[in-house]
């Protein structure tokens, strides 16, 4: 455990929990909904952000990956994520492609198309035009230091990955 300096209060986890819980499905859910607008699902809208953020290029990525990420973020089953993938290779969506891995002829690449591209820049808008509400209610110290904060967050919460994929 890390030693503080007396300014953090001894309870510091508990008030990140009562701050966070509540944060996560006012701000986090309002934030998803914005971007996955009227015709994606969670699970789709995930995908999508699973692709373009951690995705080759952030165009394509194998579709085991992005069910081992899943799972890591719903309680979501081989046939759900495969339900999600075939609505948006289907028309009317049409904003993935899936193709034979060329490396193994049992798994899938999953790839954005043009119009999934396009999607995605749109997904972005709408939920950087959300999180701008947010903002606009914070001064310049809190807006820098709030992203400070997430971006160690983010590399604290990376790092469990990263140990747990470390041969034991």
């Amino acid at each position: 455990m890390t030693k503080r300096s007396p300014k953090v209060p001894a309870d510091a986890a508990r008030q990140f929990l009562e701050l966070y819980y509540p944060i996560h499905y006012k701000a986090g859910i309002g934030v998803e909904d914005a971007m996955r607008g009227a015709k994606l699902s969670r699970h789709q809208t995930a995908i999508l952000w699973l692709i373009h953020s951690q995705g080759e290029d952030g165009r394509q990525m194998r579709r085991k990956a992005i069910v081992g990420a899943l799972s890591n973020w719903f309680e979501i089953s081989n046939a759900a994520i495969t339900k999600a993938l075939r609505g948006m290779s289907e028309a009317p969506l049409r904003l993935v492609r899936q193709d034979e891995d060329p490396t193994s002829g049992r798994e899938k690449v999953v790839t954005l198309t043009k119009k999934g591209e396009t999607h995605i820049d749109e997904m972005i808008e709408r939920g950087s035009a959300f999180v701008q509400l947010i903002v606009d209610g914070l001064n310049d110290d809190q807006v820098v230091n709030g992203i400070d904060f997430f971006q160690r967050i983010t590399q604290v919460v990376d790092g469990w990955a990263d140990e747990d994929a470390e041969p034991k």
